[in-house]
Formats: structure tokens, sequence, C-alpha cells
């Protein structure tokens, strides 16, 4: 740690201002629900500070070793304010907080961008839009039904997601012939299928210093190319197509300070998960923007960089931008667009929230086990642990999936760890410096003719032809790597589903529970551990066993990239400002309109469908993702799925609830609602005013994608309500205000000992929207007929958020403004 970080500890310990450093401690372990009682830690040297912020005590453990820190004094949190001056980190200086945040960059793209007049309340309008083909046929029916008559900024459409289009006979293409067709019809721009993954073709084509961009996907992200991008739900973009505005409150800033310079065999995803585990389980960065500045960036390759930036979606943070410099510069002019590259940087004094620093001299070859990108450790510590850590991943699992036979500790014999896969994929991993390098380290080698096997998805096709050109491509087949198209599927559960009990080594970006496309319904497992390419190509190069890139000498011969655009510019659909209303939308038989959805009454009665205390509900598990996702086109159909694979018993609960609300709703008022409203007051009059729904509990709901079916699908089934102690992130809690979903909280502390069937009555719910009433009284009606008290919360509504919710949903909210 250097001399600046140890006078801000030693300072700063007596003033309740901590210095930290991500360690094996997860930070919410020692209370999980007394959230303001964090330890945090601090490592240099031969010294560790732990700091309690409530006691304000400290306590020191001499040499800590290896595993007692996680190997992780790579990065350093200070969790207060933090001047930047000049580019050089300082404590304190005579300019007021206040005055100098308006000299961060992400001040100053936010601010260029806001409508609103209040730069404390954005009104956000994008620059530009993009989403794929699980998500864009929703958003465009949305849009349209709302009004829209054209795109009124770019909007790319790109087809990465489905493009094998191997499952539900022709549902698959008939989205992509929708989504050419409504191009022509709105004025959009189409990218077919396997030409290039969502991200790459936004940072090659679409991306511009200090512009904003707006993507129905959780990892939109290109901070590293000067953008502020932000992944949201498809409302949000249904919204930007109506010409309304995405609207948040000003987000603080974490300063993320950059340092040194990586060794060889370390790559973006090694930093990058280095990074989500020092954040996530304790929101260090929830909701805000990192903004990334320091002379480390300097020894960044510009792939370096925006493999760490699309990881930072993993964070929870809102957005990034990054400091551009002649990296930068050299990124656009290959791209044929040197006028999209302006240099970026912060004030002479700027000031942040929070701070982070990363030392990159010290970054250590990574792996994440199952099933987060936060469960990460080097690959030294796991080797060294193997058999303790997967005898924990096999005792998650099997809690998990109690009708799989989990096995993983027997993948540790003949002296290593094996693996059964290697996948090099999407928009992380399938980037020209990962694929090129892991074509240095295979260069004459063999991946074996054993149980493992390489994959290696390139994420665009102008990178297939460099690759091809420069030799790597060759290399990679010759060692028995296998390279396949432009596609996400091995990201989502779509390509590559590994062999029950298999073990999948992956640079792509997440390892969440099934994400690799097994069915625990069925009693199938596999688990994926995250790696940077560089390692899966080492591991590669021994046949499975798992080996840090760091460890074997090879030599880099990674070259300029060129940006050949001649496939785009032959299949690329190019139709901003051409918009043709005289198309017709090709719509096939699986594409089908949204069902009816009803505003909110006087009184609400929900029944809840589904109870889950995991720490972390993630919208994998709220709507699987894999084979599924090909029935988001159909509303209906795609509901069936819905917690099928966390709580399958929660489709049936919520159609009986359905059922019960729709027959209320003609006038033949079930005796099970009368019954359940006689208990908090006179049922039959209450029945008239009070709609009856379903709901779910979870401690921290919406984790992961940005898709918007996680809480549409609810809505679907008649689900009226979420209530969870804190929402993991601002596009979850978007997504169900967008559909209606009350999205209500309880205080931390609050015991929720309730079960599938109990009620919870919440009286004058519409006037409490109406008047913004925050604390809202509501009683909760067990099966036994017992009823108790309850305070739900229902914060920091914006004035269109309530008129959302009150409406129904946001088509409604359009429709009704329309007429």
């Amino acid at each position: 740690m250097n001399e600046f970080c140890k006078r801000i500890l030693i300072q700063h310990s007596q003033k309740g201002c901590y210095l930290c450093t991500a360690s094996r401690f997860r930070l919410p372990d020692y209370d999980r629900l007394k959230r303001n009682h964090f330890v945090y830690t601090a490592v240099f040297g031969n010294f560790s500070a732990h700091f309690n912020r409530r006691t304000n005590s400290a306590y020191n453990i001499q040499n800590p070793t290896e595993s007692e820190t996680g190997g992780f004094s790579v990065i350093e949190l200070i969790q207060h304010g933090m001047y930047l001056v000049n580019g050089v980190p300082c404590e304190s200086v005579p300019v007021p907080p206040a005055e100098a945040r308006r000299e961060t960059m992400a001040y100053k793209i936010l601010q260029a961008h806001n409508t609103s007049g209040d730069p404390e309340k954005l009104k956000i309008t994008f620059d530009a839009l993009v989403s794929h083909d699980i998500t864009y046929v929703g958003i465009i029916q949305q849009a349209r039904a709302s009004g829209m008559k054209q795109f009124p900024m770019p909007y790319a459409l790109t087809n990465c997601h489905n493009s094998l289009c191997a499952v539900g006979g022709t549902i698959n293409e008939d989205d992509h012939v929708f989504g050419l067709s409504a191009a022509k019809k709105y004025g959009g721009i189409y990218v077919p299928a396997n030409q290039s993954v969502i991200h790459s073709y936004a940072r090659e084509q679409m991306a511009a210093c200090g512009n904003m961009i707006l993507g129905s996907d959780s990892h939109t992200r290109y901070g590293a190319l000067g953008t502020m991008a932000v992944g949201e739900g498809g409302p949000e973009l249904a919204k930007q197509l109506l010409k309304n505005t995405w609207d948040a409150p000003m987000p603080e800033v974490v300063l993320v300070y950059l340092t040194g310079k990586p060794r060889r065999g370390i790559g973006p995803h090694d930093v990058a998960l280095s990074l989500v585990k020092a954040t996530f389980e304790s929101g260090f960065v929830n909701n805000r923007v990192l903004e990334f500045v320091g002379p480390g960036i300097a020894n960044l390759p510009i792939d370096f960089r925006n493999g760490i930036d699309v990881m930072t979606t993993e964070t929870t943070c809102l957005s990034s931008i990054w400091e551009t410099d002649e990296e930068t510069q050299k990124f656009y002019t290959a791209h044929k667009r040197p006028e999209a590259y302006k240099k970026l940087h912060p004030g002479a004094i700027a000031y942040y929230d929070r701070m982070i620093t990363i030392d990159l001299s010290k970054q250590e070859a990574m792996i994440a086990l199952p099933f987060h990108p936060s469960n990460a450790y080097t690959i030294h510590e796991f080797l060294q642990n193997a058999e303790e850590l997967l005898k924990k991943v096999e005792q998650d699992a099997q809690k998990r999936f109690p009708k799989a036979n989990v096995k993983l500790v027997d993948k540790i014999h003949d002296g290593g760890v094996w693996a059964d896969q290697g996948v090099i994929a999407g928009c992380s991993g399938g980037l020209f410096d990962n694929i090129a390098e892991a074509a240095d380290i295979l260069r004459g080698g063999s991946t074996g003719n054993g149980e493992f096997a390489l994959d290696v998805y390139p994420t665009s096709i102008p990178v297939s032809l460099a690759l091809t050109k420069h030799g790597a491509t060759g290399d990679l087949l010759s060692a028995g790597a296998i390279i396949k198209p432009s596609f996400c599927g091995p990201c989502f559960g779509a390509g590559d589903v590994p062999a029950n009990n298999g073990l999948s080594l992956r640079h792509t970006t997440r390892n969440f529970p099934n994400r690799e496309g097994s069915k625990p319904g069925e009693g199938q497992f596999a688990g994926v551990c995250l790696m940077d390419a560089r390692s899966i190509a080492a591991t590669a190069l021994n046949g499975g066993k798992i080996t840090a890139a760091t460890d074997i000498e090879y030599e880099c011969t990674t070259p300029e990239y060129e940006f050949d655009s001649s496939a785009y510019d032959r299949r690329i659909y190019y139709g901003f400002g051409k918009a043709d209303p005289s198309v017709e939308l090709v719509m096939g038989p699986n594409i089908t309109d949204w069902p009816k959805m009803y505003a909110l009454t006087e009184n609400l009665l929900v029944k809840l469908a589904a109870v889950i205390h995991d720490p972390v509900t993630t919208t994998d598990e709220l709507i699987p993702s894999g084979e599924t996702s090909s029935y988001r086109s159909n509303p209906l159909r795609l509901a069936e799925f819905t917690l099928s694979r966390r709580e399958p018993a929660y489709v049936g609960r919520a159609k009986e609830i359905a059922k019960l609300e729709g027959e209320r709703r003609s006038g033949a008022v079930p005796a099970e609602i009368v019954e359940t409203l006689n208990r908090v007051g006179n049922g039959a009059e209450l029945a008239n005013n009070t709609q009856f729904g379903s709901c779910v509990f979870a401690n921290k709901p919406g984790d992961g994608s940005a898709r918007e079916q996680a809480a549409s699908c609810q809505k679907v089934l008649g689900g009226f309500a979420n209530i969870c102690y804190e929402y993991a992130t601002k596009r979850y809690r978007s997504n169900c205000i967008n559909w209606g979903i009350l999205p209500f909280t309880i205080d931390d502390g609050t015991e929720f000992n309730y079960e599938p069937g109990d009620c919870v009555f919440v009286p004058g719910i519409r006037a409490a929207v109406e008047n913004g009433t925050e604390n809202i009284p509501a009683k909760v009606i067990r099966q036994n007929g017992d009823v108790c008290d309850i305070m739900l919360h229902l914060r920091g509504l914006t004035p269109d958020e309530k008129e959302i919710i009150l409406d129904g949903c946001l088509m409604n909210y359009y429709a009704a403004r329309a007429e």
C-alpha cells in the first residue's frame, strides 16, 4: 500500500472513515440484516487492520496469510469522500464537495443529457438504443401499442441470443423476420444473426465519447470507450422510443484509481473478478457510477479495458466511465469513426463519494466458483484448497437442487483439478486480444483427446476476420479448439451445455445456477467456473488440468487489431432516418400481444405465492434463460416458466389466485376472498374495491440480467406486489414499477416468517400511491386466521412512476394519455 493510503488509514480510523480491501470475510456475514454493522479490512505489508463501523474500534492481525486476505491486497476500498486533484487522489482540499462533484466525468455527461432542469433529478434522453433478439420484440410491441410511429434515435436490433434457431420450430427466426420488418417500418438498424453480439456491435459502431447508450441487456457497458451506458428492462427503452425520459436521482460517483501494469498471463477477467469479489456482497458500489482514472489505464490495451468494464455490471453499479487517451483514439480511428473520439478526464479538482484503488501489478490469475462471479479466489488458492472449496460448492448445489446427485470433488485426481470444458465467448471473453493470446498459448500444443473440449466464440465477424488474417484461428483449430459463430449462448444457457456433473471453465459474464443450461427439475447439475481466456488456454494446453496462465511460458504476439467492415457493409440494414410506414410487420404465430392489465383499485389483497429467503434472488431464478428465452415474444407462454427452477409450485399458485381475481372482477366474488377480508373488516363490501393478486417475497431480488420478463411474467400471472428488504438493482425495481407491480420494502430486522398461502391486506393503497405516502400500514392474514401488523414502505417513486402504478402498467399509462 502506498504512503498516501497509509496516511488516510491512520487519519481516518479515528473519524469513522475506513480503508479496506476485499478479504475472505464476506462483509454482511457478520450481521446480515443490520447492514450498517460491517467490518472492513485493510491489508498492507505484514499488518491487517480491522475496523468495526458501529463501535469505531480496531484490532490487528499480524502477518495475514493469502488465505486470510483472499489474495486481494490488489484492491482497496475507501468508504468516504475523496478528491482527485490534477489526477492525484487527495484527502482534503479547500473546495466544497458540492462544487467539486461537478468536475467528475460522470456528472458532466449525465447533466449534458439531463432535460429536467434539476441536477439532482435526472430525466435522461439517450443518444442511442440497443437490443437483442430476446428483448426487441417485446419492446417494439409495447412502444407501438403506446403510439410509436418511428424510432427517434438510432436503435440497433442484434440477433445474437436465439440465433441458433434450434428450439421451438420457426419461432426464433420468426422473431428475426419481425425485427427486420420493424427496422424497415420504424427506421432501425438490423444486425443479422451471428454478425455480432450486441455489445461488440455497439462498441464498434455506436459508442462515442461523451455519449450515452441505453440497452435492454444488463451488460450494456461502454465506459472504456468514453460512453456512459446503462442496462435496463424493456419498458425503459419503450419510454425512449416514445420520447419520454429515463428518470433517476443523481447517483453517487466512485473513483476507481488504477496503478501498475498487469504481468504476462493476467487478463481482464482476473481484474474484473477481483473487483466483483471486493464490492458485490457489501453493496459498496450499488447503483453508483464507477469512474476509472489513474496511471494504470495507460498500461491497458482497449480490449483489456472493455473486458473489465463489461463486468462492472456484476458489482451492481449503475454505469461506468473511463478516462480516454491515445489508445481510445486509436480504437475509433481503426473503426473508421475518428470523429467519435474526444479527450475525457475529470476536472482539476473533482470530488468522489467513495474510492477504489487497484494495483494491476499485484493481480493474480483468478477463478470464480459457482454460483456467482463474486465467489472468487486466486487460482493458486483454489488449487491449494480445492477439496474444501469444491465440497462447499457441492453442499450449496445439493441444497439448491435436491433432485441432482452433485459430484465435483471427484475432479481432483492425478495431482490436479480437472475440468471437462473450456469456453471463451461473448462480450467479455470473445474479444480479439483474448482470443489472440489464447492462440499464442496453444500454438503448437494440443487440447488433448480426452474429456476436455475448448470452444471459442469471437464477438463479431470483423473480429473473426482479424483472427483469421493474423493466424490465430488456424493455431486454435490445429490445437483442437472449435471456432464457433458470434453468439451469446454460453453466457445464458443456450449453447455448450456441459454433461451432468460436468465442470466448465468460461470466460463469460456469469456463472449463476443453471445459467449453463442444466435442468435441475430433471436431476441435472453442471458447474461453471469463470476464468480468464489466458488461464483457460493454459488449462487446455494441459488437457483440462486447471492451470494459471502465469504459471506457463509463452510468447505473446498479439498484433494491432485491424477492423474489416466488409461483412457489415454487405449484411447490416441501416435504416435510421428512413422509416417506411407502409411496411407491414411480419408476425409469426408465437408473437402475441400483451394481455389486458387493470388499474390499481382502492385496496389491495395479495396472497404469497413464493417466499424466498436466499440472500439474493437473481433474475435467472425469477425467469430462467436458455431455451425458455425462445418464448419471450409470447408473454403467456413464457410466464409458465416463472420461478420454475427455484419455486416450481409458484405458477400453479399464481394461476389459482388469478382465477379468483377474474371471478371477482366479473361480479361473482369468491367466498375465499370474502372470508379472508372478513378478518380485517366487512369482507363483502371490501371485495368490491379490493384487487386480489399474487405476491413474491424475497430478501433481495433482481440481481443479474436486465430482463423485464422477471417482472412481466409475474404480472401476466396476476402478480401485484413484491416485498423485500431491498432490491438488488435499480433496473429490477424499475421493471416492477413499469409492469404495475408495487415494489414494497420492509425494514431490516423485521422478521418475515410467513408462508405461501398467507395474505397481506393493504388498505387505501391507491390513495397512498397518489399522495406519495412512503410508510404504509398493512395486515398479514395467516392461513390459520391470525392477523398481525406489518409496515410496508414505498419509497422514492417519481410522479411518472406513481401514475404508471395507478394505471396498472406502462402501456396503460401511455394509452390513457393518448385518449
